[in-house]
């Protein structure tokens, strides 16, 4: 065993793998924070709130008011490095660190996307992406052919985590026998041409979208791996992402997703792919191929073990964190605890609205809370049916108050839910004081059980 594990790590693959997802990476990564200054979103989301939500163990995290804009051009400029590979564990350090502390400040953005975007990029800082194809190879003056084998499986096997999570949260009984949320989103797409008034509004498409959806996501990585079906898998991950994003305005999720399938590839067709960049930048093209740039064969890491043992870890938590939702008796959906960070995407359709009582515990007088004075829309819209971020919000409430001078007083929380279409529920126990509930890991007893069942994973 332990000499297996020493041959596979002794293995090498061409460098040009790496050069192209960086690129890629790079690319995406540039036009994503671009598009999202260009939208406005740093101002209405960073900058505007007077209250941010946060993590559970990232309150330390604070907003920076106007200088947000600064981590974004931070971002941009690491980016447009990475993309060019000059100084590049610098920039892909400095870029992980500083897109997430942005998705840090402000819990109410979280997306999957973003996650992945983050864990991707921690990944890269330790993978040698910059070896091939690089101006840090023109400026070095070496270039290596070769790079092990394991620093191009590390990204596969996060893709791999990815897909195949994201395959097993649907299986569950909404998703399977009752295409749900599908066919409650699907009415307001029966105005797509073509398709719109055609097939979304048939029963069948919509179970035929939830099956499908489920197997292309288990399958998928098998179809990637293996090479007679590589070119079919990459067919249908083009496929299915662009026909997301024609549906679903997620942004660029999906054509990261594609241009990340690309590491499945053999080392020719990456080769190729350089080729072609090479002769679409032709100024440059000398200058990186100048003679007295050395070509090493392989390139091998100085202190090999230390990086192993860190991904090791990095993965291990990958694989063990989507499941701490065993750990809690509600129902996942409903409750949500040990929902994010487990690849759950777009399984679940929640509205609902939450307003809070202000109690003072002595004269039993009591008023309601304007949530619009102090929350965006959009906060708003994410606090209603989160039940941490009630709690959270709830707490902030209390603060102010009770600066305000008033004393002895409790949050009392009016919550109701829809869940998948269902009639609403009351969601928070509106007798418990919100103030006198702290957030921890531990089972929320103040949500109130949910009155279905969902079975599944």
């Amino acid at each position: 065993m332990i000499l297996k594990i020493d041959n596979y790590l002794k293995r090498s693959t061409a460098s040009s793998k790496l050069a192209v997802f960086r690129i890629c990476f790079g690319l995406m990564m540039l036009y994503s924070m671009l598009r999202f200054w260009s939208k406005g979103w740093i101002e209405t989301v960073y900058v505007e709130p007077k209250f941010h939500f946060k993590y559970y163990g990232f309150e330390w995290v604070q907003s920076l008011g106007s200088y947000t804009y600064l981590l974004f051009i931070i971002c941009i400029l690491c980016a447009f490095l990475i993309t060019i590979g000059l100084w590049y564990r610098l920039s892909i350090l400095l870029f992980f660190l500083c897109f997430t502390y942005i998705e840090l400040i402000e819990k109410t953005t979280y997306l999957n996307h973003y996650y992945f975007i983050s864990i991707l990029s921690f990944l890269l800082v330790f993978l040698p992406a910059n070896k091939c194809f690089s101006m840090d190879v023109f400026f070095r003056k070496k270039q290596y052919k070769e790079i092990p084998q394991w620093t191009v499986d590390a990204i596969k096997l996060l893709m791999v985590i990815i897909y195949f999570y994201a395959g097993l949260a649907k299986i569950n009984s909404d998703w399977l026998f009752k295409a749900l949320p599908l066919k409650i989103w699907m009415p307001s797409k029966y105005d797509i041409p073509l398709i719109g008034e055609t097939l979304l509004q048939q029963d069948w498409v919509h179970y035929a979208m939830s099956w499908g959806g489920m197997l292309y996501d288990l399958s998928i990585p098998f179809l990637l791996f293996y090479r007679k079906t590589r070119l079919f898998g990459f067919a249908m991950v083009v496929f299915f992402h662009v026909f997301t994003a024609v549906l679903f305005p997620i942004g660029m999720f999906p054509y990261i997703m594609i241009v990340s399938a690309l590491i499945f590839f053999e080392g020719e067709t990456h080769d190729k792919i350089v080729i072609l960049l090479k002769k679409i930048i032709h100024p440059l093209r000398s200058m990186m191929e100048v003679s007295f740039i050395e070509n090493v064969n392989h390139f091998n890491y100085k202190r090999p073990k230390w990086i192993l043992w860190t991904l090791a870890i990095f993965f291990a938590i990958q694989m063990v964190v989507p499941f701490r939702y065993v750990l809690y008796p509600s129902e996942l959906f409903w409750a949500e605890e040990g929902y994010r960070f487990s690849w759950r995407v777009m399984l679940v359709e929640k509205i609902g609205y939450t307003n809070f009582k202000v109690v003072n515990k002595t004269s039993g007088s009591s008023f309601y809370v304007r949530n619009g004075h102090f929350l965006t829309d959009l906060q708003i819209k994410q606090m209603s049916f989160q039940p941490d971020m009630i709690l959270e919000y709830a707490h902030y409430l209390g603060d102010h108050f009770k600066s305000q001078g008033h004393k002895n007083i409790g949050i009392y929380a009016e919550s109701y839910v829809s869940l998948n279409g269902r009639s609403n529920q009351q969601f928070i126990d509106p007798e418990i004081d919100l103030l006198m509930q702290k957030e921890s890991f531990k089972h929320k007893q103040w949500i109130k059980p949910f009155k279905d069942e969902i079975k599944g994973f």
